[in-house]
């Protein structure tokens, strides 16, 4: 048993890893300043994506609603522990990707091409 549970655990490991180095290269002209702060966003951001997806699944699969019994004759429905777990952990994803996209340099602003250059580069 515990050998299954080790496996799902470097599977997890793998799929955090990949992140990280999918954000890591999106987030590679960060400055020298920002590096340290954008390590930690990005490994926690990591963490975040994939456990989302995992959570994803299991509300694929089990749905979003889950029954409990309080007391002897009472019953209910609530949101499942999943849903709790899901709004609280996208709006703290959200906001570190926020964080890092504003650790990004800006990029220079766009000029319009008013055919200038290629009408006098042709005479």
């Amino acid at each position: 048993m515990a050998k299954k549970n080790e496996s799902i655990d470097q599977t997890k490991r793998d799929k955090i890893d990949a992140e990280i180095v999918r954000l890591t290269k999106l987030l590679n002209d960060v400055d020298n300043k920002s590096k340290k702060i954008v390590e930690s966003l990005i490994k926690n951001a990591a963490f975040m994506a994939v456990t989302l997806d995992e959570l994803q699944e299991t509300m694929n699969e089990n749905g979003v609603v889950s029954e409990y019994q309080n007391g002897e004759h009472q019953w209910g429905t609530k949101k499942s522990p999943e849903v709790e777990i899901y709004n609280v952990m996208i709006k703290n994803h959200s906001a570190i990707m926020k964080q890092l996209t504003d650790l990004r340099p800006k990029a220079p602003p766009k000029t319009q091409d008013d055919g200038f250059e290629d009408f006098v580069g042709n005479r």
